[in-house]
């Protein structure tokens, strides 16, 4: 039975990694392939297969005015921009989420359950809705094609996830932490800052990287807000799409484009294991 079972269980973790890697290898391999390797029928090896070209890598790094589109500066504005509205969205969305998991808030018929809700459904609403308004508010303040627009932007729409997702951590993390540091002398800012924030790590990385990985994927309001002062990378990206659709720069691109967020998640995966408050209450 124990044979069938690990047989099972490893044939299956077998199956699913390469269920899950090989999108990857697939755009791997386009990208060093070039047209005729492309429309000449499926290939897989190189060397083998097909005969290897750069010329799907070269197109990121070159000028438009030589046929590429030059990645590396959306590439790092992208990385601003994400980067900057996240740690904001998650430092405001942290502070109001704790304050709706330990304090009562009433308003009528309205309750914490309400405001959580409220900040959940602004991402209910389709992107299209909030284009008009958010491109005459940064027109009016003079901050369209500008990065600190779209960080504004992007602070109103990646808050509400770092609010439902910090509120339901708080939730689980026991109230008894904060009385026992209320003992201990600490004041309520003391008690968060320097008790529950700390045993609320793991909350604060998961919340993180969905941030990163909502701003780094959006390409709306990147598209809409921009026009020739920035450009973020997933705008960059679309540009390459001609006449005749260049797979292999689009490999490339998709390889480029993901591999933060890779990075990000393997740096960030042992802040995830389960158990970090055991040992927080004596």
């Amino acid at each position: 039975m124990t044979f069938v079972y690990r047989t099972l269980k490893y044939g299956f973790i077998a199956f699913w990694s390469m269920f899950v890697v090989a999108p990857f290898l697939w755009a791997l391999s386009t990208s060093f392939k070039d047209f005729n390797s492309v429309t000449g029928g499926a290939t897989y090896i190189p060397w083998v297969d097909f005969e290897p070209s750069l010329e799907g890598w070269k197109v990121l790094v070159r000028s438009p005015a030589q046929g590429g589109i030059n990645i590396i500066e959306p590439y790092f504005n992208s990385i601003f921009v994400t980067c900057m509205a996240s740690l904001i969205s998650i430092i405001l969305g942290t502070l109001a989420a704790y304050a709706l998991s330990r304090f009562t808030f009433k308003a009528g018929f309205i309750k914490n359950n309400d405001i959580t809700f409220f900040f959940i459904s602004q991402r209910i609403m389709p992107p299209v809705v909030l284009s008009i308004p958010f491109f005459i508010m940064l027109g009016f303040l003079g901050l369209l094609d500008s990065m600190v627009g779209l960080i504004l932007v992007y602070i109103v729409l990646l808050m509400p996830i770092a609010v439902w997702i910090m509120v339901d951590f708080f939730n689980k993390v026991p109230r008894e932490i904060d009385e026992t540091a209320l003992i201990d002398g600490c004041n309520p800012y003391q008690a968060f800052f320097k008790v529950v924030l700390p045993n609320s790590i793991p909350g604060l990385i998961v919340a993180g990287l969905f941030c990163m990985i909502f701003g780094w994927t959006d390409f709306f309001f990147a598209f809409i807000l921009t026009f020739t002062e920035v450009q973020l990378l997933p705008v960059a990206i679309v540009a390459l799409n001609s006449s005749i659709t260049p797979w292999w720069s689009l490999s490339a691109s998709a390889l480029v484009s993901v591999a933060p967020l890779i990075i990000v998640a393997f740096l960030v995966e042992r802040y995830l294991s389960k158990g970090n408050l055991s040992g927080a209450l004596k």
